[in-house]
């Protein structure tokens, strides 16, 4: 496996999920090599940027020749950890989290959840895809026999943080929060904000100014 020798900023994480999905892409279309210039191109970005974040994990591709499609694949996949299965599991079964736990796109990433959560009785027992919804009052329990690696919150704001605080008690350490509230973690816990709000206001921004 490709490991880099020093830590790596997110702007290049990010960066590599997105060449991924291009270089998918290319792949579907039956294209077999890509230069770094049509990946350049297809992210917004340059060549140079495009080699550095290679760079970071390796040699890849030959001068002239650019790169093999399949390889870059599957060395993309291996960098980001997408060779292995990820069990999630998503607590809060309303509109957002009941939406996420039928999105077909995360099976074909590695990620496979493997139970849904809520604290309302009346949604206990609902199908979600091929899952029912649990009581969060299993949440522990479960948590302890199939070991899920992600926690997905989708519960509103005041609840978040005593969510956070238990799974992290149960042991989890990655956790991906929609809900609309600062959250704290303690050291070696991972916590990922989606703020949609955020991701709105920067948009207007790009609409007023023109960029």
């Amino acid at each position: 496996m490709h490991s880099p020798t020093k830590h790596i900023a997110e702007s290049t994480v990010r960066r590599l999920s997105l060449y991924l999905r291009f270089l998918e892409e290319f792949e579907s279309r039956g294209q077999t090599t890509v230069s770094s210039g049509e990946l350049a191109r297809s992210g917004g970005t340059t060549s140079a940027q495009v080699r550095k974040d290679l760079s970071f994990f390796g040699s890849f591709g030959k001068r002239g020749l650019g790169y093999g499609v399949k390889d870059l694949i599957h060395s993309i996949r291996e960098i980001l950890g997408l060779e292995q299965p990820w069990p999630v599991i998503i607590i809060g079964a309303g509109k957002i989290g009941a939406a996420l736990a039928q999105y077909r796109g995360f099976t074909s990433r590695g990620f496979h959840v493997v139970g849904v959560y809520d604290r309302d009785p009346a949604k206990t027992g609902m199908n979600l895809g091929a899952l029912s919804v649990r009581s969060d009052t299993e949440l522990e329990r479960d948590i302890a026999l199939h070991k899920p690696r992600i926690a997905v919150l989708a519960v509103p704001g005041e609840a978040a943080q005593a969510m956070v605080d238990r799974v992290v008690s149960a042991g989890m350490h990655a956790i991906l929060s929609f809900a609309p509230a600062p959250l704290h973690a303690p050291q070696g816990v991972t916590i990922r904000a989606v703020n949609m709000a955020t991701e709105l206001e920067i948009l207007a921004y790009s609409l007023t100014h023109g960029v």
